[in-house]
């Protein structure tokens, strides 16, 4: 007689909470992170990471750098991948999940090959706090915890310092208030930003059937604020479909509360096409190889 296979009992919404709930930030950070990004917001963070992007190009040493390199412009899919590989790939260095320090090698030697002040490398990684946080906080199913908020902080502190940023924040708030002071003094037109922006943006586009693109498109820019759109020189979307967006969102936080938690671990490697890389990839090869050390305006 045929055994069906046995079927694992679906956890309570709570389960990742309560396992929280037993820990120290302080020192168990890793695993609470772990938990927050792979468990309970796979899907916030990664849409609000991929949304982050579009902030780093509105400050326009940042946007015209990357357009200059024009691997954004005219490798955009490549670089959308290695992007994605080499963040996913590094965090596991940072959480001590693995001793592999390839990816994080490869990071430096790619941004090394730029002079890029301390300030915007700062600016980037506090995008990597302050956005995912904020999202969850308004389209995440719950709201995230102090512990996890502690968490989230000490895990990208650790990215960078392995990065040798300086002059890295505290805590949250200190990261809050450096991203939007920042954003409040730099943002502003660049017809670099702009261009790498357009990029991107036909590249998540790309990703939908033609007829449905104008309302993604829509749909994407009522995600961005109205400060973000006026430097990168977006029109703001239809109300209409400014509307149906957060209809939407409200309508996955509600389906969301009441599933079960979510068993195991999703990485966004494990969602993401990576047409780069069909049969897989090596990390020492990931990225861009830059031949020459450049100033960020050069």
């Amino acid at each position: 007689m045929m055994r069906l296979p046995s079927l694992r009992r679906p956890l309570r919404r709570d389960h990742w909470q309560r396992k929280i709930a037993q820990l120290d930030p302080e020192t168990d950070w890793p695993d609470i992170s772990s938990i927050v990004f792979g468990h309970e917001f796979p899907w916030d963070i990664q849409r609000s990471t991929e949304l982050a992007l579009f902030r780093t190009y509105a400050v326009p040493e940042i946007g015209e750098l990357l357009a200059a390199t024009r691997a954004f412009i005219d490798h955009t899919e490549k670089r959308f991948d290695d992007t994605a590989i080499v963040l996913v790939e590094s965090g596991l260095y940072v959480g001590g999940e693995s001793d592999d320090a390839t990816a994080i090698r490869r990071l430096n030697q790619m941004h090394g090959a730029y002079d890029i002040p301390n300030d915007q490398m700062l600016y980037v990684l506090s995008t990597f706090v302050v956005t995912p946080c904020r999202w969850i906080d308004r389209y995440g199913y719950r709201k995230l915890t102090e512990a996890e908020l502690v968490s989230i902080v000490r895990y990208w502190q650790r990215f960078g310092q392995l990065m040798g940023i300086r002059d890295i924040p505290p805590d949250y708030a200190g990261f809050a208030d450096y991203y939007d002071t920042y954003e409040r003094d730099r943002f502003a037109f660049s017809s670099g930003g702009r261009a790498v922006a357009d990029a991107t943006l036909g590249l998540l586009l790309s990703w939908f059937p033609t007829q449905l693109r104008p309302v993604i498109h829509g749909a994407l820019m009522s995600l961005l604020e109205p400060h973000l759109r006026r430097a990168l020189n977006y029109a703001d979307p239809p109300p209409t479909v400014a509307a149906a967006v957060q209809v939407a969102l409200g309508l996955r936080k509600a389906l969301v509360a009441r599933m079960p938690a979510r068993r195991d671990r999703l990485s966004p490697l494990d969602t993401m096409r990576l047409r780069t890389y069909p049969t897989g990839y090596d990390i020492a090869k990931v990225g861009t190889f830059p031949t020459r050390r450049v100033s960020s305006v050069d």
